[in-house]
């Protein structure tokens, strides 16, 4: 797979530094049941990168140190982690919203007939990827039987309160089919909506629009096809500078499987750590910071971070100015 890395690492982008963390993004590992063409972790079945037990009950010794609010699984399929629930169980006893990055087509597979349970249990906020509200352009994305089975899981979800009671939110996640930046996003929710309710009677809470990021997968299929020049000037001249005071960085750190922290899960999947003062000179794991603050600490950045900034600017919570 092409590598485009060395492609991002000389850059112009404008310095950002940190404000005070909330959140603590956590990768559980790369496994997936689905390999998806704009995944920017190369997650899939054959994966098995996972977080152990250990690493886990240092991300609790984190929070109990920190004022973190937020805990935000992702993965690969972050419910296929064999501790997945101890960890989710132990942050909501701490009283951290947990979010699980859910595919949707997780909760049917054998061996997690009783998940959508647990998640409401334990009021776990579900953000659902659903890069379409058409079945053809899921399933160019994501593959085939993928989008019926994703309209299944929905339906599950709201038989089981979510989208409709207060406790229990359901947002779903849109990334454009290829190398176009999203549209406005509070006119795209209203068409999911409208959409999703008039053929199949879902509700959810909010849409996040997430622009594709030109690294991992998505990289190699721009070089591949010629066009990752192209797509950088896209994201170059939609630079919006009202959209630095709020880029996601700002408030959260990325935890890799092993332990290893980044400014943003999109640096993780670029191999560029988080740099958390002169005296660490190797790679920063999460037991370095257990005593440190990175308040005002720069940000490591590279030209991939104007897609974080372009147009309506993007997050893993979303459009940055909608």
């Amino acid at each position: 797979m092409l590598d485009s890395r060395p492609l991002l690492l000389a850059t112009d982008f404008p310095l950002i530094k940190r404000a005070k963390l909330e959140t603590l993004q956590v990768n559980l590992g790369y496994k997936c049941n689905l390999s998806c063409m704009h995944c920017h972790v190369n997650a899939g079945p054959s994966r098995t990168e996972a977080m152990d037990k250990e690493t886990i009950d240092l991300i609790l010794k984190y929070i109990d140190q920190n004022t973190i609010t937020s805990l935000d699984l992702t993965g690969g399929a972050p419910e296929m982690n064999p501790h997945f629930r101890y960890i989710v169980s132990e942050a909501r006893k701490r009283g951290v919203e947990v979010i699980d990055r859910c595919n949707l087509t997780i909760l049917l597979e054998p061996g997690y007939e009783t998940l959508a349970q647990f998640l409401v249990e334990q009021q776990v906020t579900i953000t659902a990827s659903l890069p379409c509200y058409e079945e053809e352009n899921v399933e160019k994305q994501r593959g085939k039987g993928v989008y019926a089975e994703s309209i299944e899981a929905l339906q599950m979800l709201n038989s089981c309160g979510y989208g409709i009671d207060k406790n229990l939110p359901l947002n779903l996640v849109f990334n454009p089919m290829g190398t176009d930046l999203p549209p406005p996003q509070q006119q795209l929710e209203l068409d999911y909506k409208q959409q999703l309710q008039s053929q199949f009677g879902i509700e959810f809470n909010q849409l996040y629009t997430i622009t594709n990021m030109p690294i991992s997968r998505f990289g190699s299929v721009l070089m591949a096809h010629g066009e990752f020049d192209n797509y950088m000037d896209l994201l170059k001249d939609n630079f919006s500078v009202d959209n630095l005071s709020t880029v996601m960085c700002r408030n959260l750190i990325s935890v890799d499987w092993q332990g290893f922290v980044y400014d943003c899960d999109f640096n993780q999947m670029l191999d560029m750590p988080l740099v958390a003062g002169a005296s660490i000179s190797k790679k920063t794991h999460l037991s370095d910071l257990l005593q440190t603050d990175i308040s005002g600490n720069e940000v490591q950045i590279g030209d991939h971070c104007f897609g974080c900034t372009a147009g309506q600017g993007s997050s893993c919570s979303g459009a940055l100015n909608d």
